[in-house]
């Protein structure tokens, strides 16, 4: 089979593979930061429920979950299900925004109490002292647990083909009908130059924060 048959599909993929990466951290990322607020809310009820669920969605499976949002719709109303994609999306949402809440309450609950009673001595109303204060240092502290959770995002788009999205190691396997192994090679390779690039990204990010040492 030409390598140009090959590369054609492995980047179709790729390219189903990068969209639900950018879509999936595009809404968790600040769906997390939501579900934070309300893990550290003072209401109670609204406190339990937000911790139930996010227990709950980092202690199952995400291809459980991708499978229960496929196909849950269409068994509960006679057949309407979601498409593909979106219950991939949908899935990948929730799960990371979960994961996101819990390492941005670290962040928020890591900064010293101290530095919050001061602003307020200060005159500064609570939105300066998040945004003035504790925001850069909160993005500090949380920036290597959320850098390795974007590269597992990158990762974890492998199981879209569950739900058969074709993504790029769907693609790659499909040739193994044809007796080819090396496409899975290949796709192997797109993600660790994903990776690779990513981490660079990340590296100088940390550098550049490295002044709230």
């Amino acid at each position: 089979m030409p390598l140009s048959t090959i590369a054609a599909t492995l980047l179709r993929g790729f390219g189903t593979t990068c969209l639900i990466f950018i879509i999936t951290l595009a809404l968790a990322a600040p769906l997390g930061l939501v579900v934070s607020f309300g893990s550290m809310s003072r209401f109670a009820p609204l406190r339990i429920l937000t911790r139930a669920f996010v227990w709950i969605i980092r202690g199952s499976p995400l291809m459980l979950q991708m499978i229960i949002i496929y196909y849950g719709p269409g068994l509960l109303w006679s057949g309407t299900a979601l498409p593909r994609f979106s219950a991939t999306i949908t899935a990948f949402t929730i799960n990371y925004a979960a994961y996101f809440s819990e390492i941005y309450r670290g962040g928020i609950e890591g900064v010293p109490r101290g530095q919050y009673e001061a602003g307020l001595v200060l005159g500064m109303t609570k939105t300066q002292i998040f945004f003035k204060i504790t925001l850069l240092q909160v993005v500090k502290r949380i920036l290597p647990p959320m850098s390795n959770e974007i590269i597992t995002l990158v990762k974890d788009t492998s199981l879209a083909r569950i739900i058969a999205v074709r993504e790029i190691i769907m693609e790659a396997y499909s040739f193994m009908a044809k007796g080819l192994i090396s496409p899975l090679f290949y796709a192997g390779v797109f993600y660790l130059i994903f990776n690779g690039v990513l981490q660079v990204i990340f590296g100088k990010a940390e550098k550049k924060l490295a002044y709230f040492r």
